[in-house]
């Protein structure tokens, strides 16, 4: 754990894993959650789906981080600041837990252009999973409430300087 940390959020395609990779080759303490923190997806693989569609719903509603691993992590006390990178459903369980929350939001072009780029094995790679992240783009209806959005159309250096500036200003980081 960090003295300090940091959830940055944002559904499927808005650059959560490339913010986390330029805070890390910054020298910053980040975590990629949708890799160290989601638990094992066993039940992803063994269950039968009948449609596209379906397995897209099942692996976003349980896209969830393990909860007894976020808090190993914040428990490990990182000095300095930690930023925890990725999306989860179960926000209800751990969001509380951090200092700041940022939503990266981009328009629906550039979000649509992002996914397009994919590989199918990548979620958002296929068309009904892109048709889902349209929809939760859309409604914002399972993004944290009272985060501190950011303008993820940007170069990742000015993303990345944004959010660093702002962690300063909340007194985040010196």
């Amino acid at each position: 754990m960090g003295q300090r940390n940091v959830l940055i959020e944002g559904v499927s395609g808005t650059g959560k894993t490339t913010i986390c990779d330029e805070l890390l080759r910054r020298g910053y303490h980040a975590i990629h959650g949708d890799r160290d923190l989601r638990p094992d997806r066993a039940r992803e693989r063994d269950r039968v789906f009948h449609s596209d569609a379906e397995r897209a719903a099942f692996v976003h509603a349980h896209a969830r981080w393990d909860v007894t691993k976020v808090r190993d992590h914040l428990e490990n006390r990182h000095p300095g600041l930690s930023f925890f990178c990725g999306g989860f459903r179960n926000h209800a369980e751990l969001v509380g837990l951090f200092d700041a929350v940022f939503v990266l939001e981009v328009d629906l072009d550039t979000l649509m252009r992002r996914l397009e780029d994919r590989p199918e094995e990548e979620f958002g790679g296929k068309p009904a999973e892109r048709a889902l992240i349209k929809r939760l783009h859309a409604t914002g209806e399972d993004m944290p409430k009272g985060a501190i959005p950011v303008d993820a159309r940007k170069s990742i250096d000015q993303v990345a300087d944004e959010i660093v500036r702002t962690c300063r200003k909340i007194g985040l980081l010196r």
